[in-house]
């Protein structure tokens, strides 16, 4: 069974130093977006991005290596990751021989899109500050807002509302106070998000109630950002809308879950608590 229930999370594990496919937990992404009305045709592109720090081998004699990992899921894929499953498999490559950093870039693309249901982007590099550049998110922070907050759970999609009757704007918002709960374990999961429309103004008050009603809510990453986008769609109408989540890591990976009523394809902007 491809649960959540049934994956790695909140069981004893015994951490595996070689390598093993099988280690990998997809989950079908088709159950929880029929729960927000989203069916085989997308209402949104968009792509998952990992960001792993823990990734180490051994070289053809034997010395261990380490390399930073970015992957990129689409949105499109009939699966996610279990991040625990992901992690393990991850840790199955500490001492195991590759011969290069090719090789093994193409073993986790294989693997990885296999496990999705689509092509996985993998990109390795090199242990250096460069890599992944610390930056603040664009936009204008509605955390300032001096506003009285009461409700933590379950998300209310009442709280959004836009004015139809203004001028449509073009604006960038931005909420350091993102918080959920994995479904399976109930611990945190801690996110900064970027939201941009065009469209009608939306209430900054209420948006933010809106964000803070997900502190008590159990959910994946993934799910918690398409439940963001569609409640936007539907109660704001904006003409054009990105979801930008940036998720604190936990077991060396981060999860930012990206999702745009538009092509594009997003940067990875690591902040200060990633």
């Amino acid at each position: 069974m491809n649960t959540p229930e049934h994956s790695p999370l909140g069981r004893d594990t015994v951490y595996a130093d070689r390598y093993d496919a099988s280690l990998l937990f997809p989950i079908p992404r088709a159950d929880k977006r029929a729960e927000i009305g989203v069916a085989e045709i997308l209402p949104f592109h968009g792509t998952d991005i990992w960001n792993a720090y823990e990734l180490s081998w051994l070289d053809s004699r034997g010395k261990p290596q380490v390399a930073l990992a970015e992957f990129r899921v689409p949105a499109s894929s009939s699966h996610i990751i279990e991040s625990k499953s992901f992690k393990l498999y991850l840790n199955g490559f500490a001492q195991e021989s590759v011969a290069d950093t090719e090789a093994l870039a193409e073993t986790l693309r294989h693997d990885l899109s296999a496990a999705a249901g689509a092509v996985v982007g993998v990109v390795l590099a090199p242990v250096r500050a460069a890599a992944f550049p610390i930056v603040d998110l664009d936009g204008h922070l509605l955390d300032t807002q001096d506003v009285a907050i009461d409700h933590y759970g379950p998300p209310r999609p009442e709280y959004l509302r836009a004015d139809a009757s203004a001028t449509a704007v073009d604006e960038t918002l931005v909420s350091h106070l993102l918080r959920s709960n994995c479904p399976v374990t109930g611990q945190p999961d801690w996110g900064s998000v970027q939201i941009a429309y065009r469209g009608a103004p939306i209430d900054h008050a209420g948006l933010l109630r809106y964000l803070v009603s997900f502190r008590t809510h159990n959910e994946f990453h993934e799910q918690c950002v398409e439940r963001i986008f569609v409640d936007l769609m539907r109660r704001c109408a904006p003409q054009r809308l990105r979801v930008y989540a940036r998720y604190t890591r936990r077991g060396g990976l981060d999860i930012n879950p990206f999702r745009s009523s538009e092509p594009a394809t997003p940067g990875n902007p690591r902040n200060v608590r990633q």
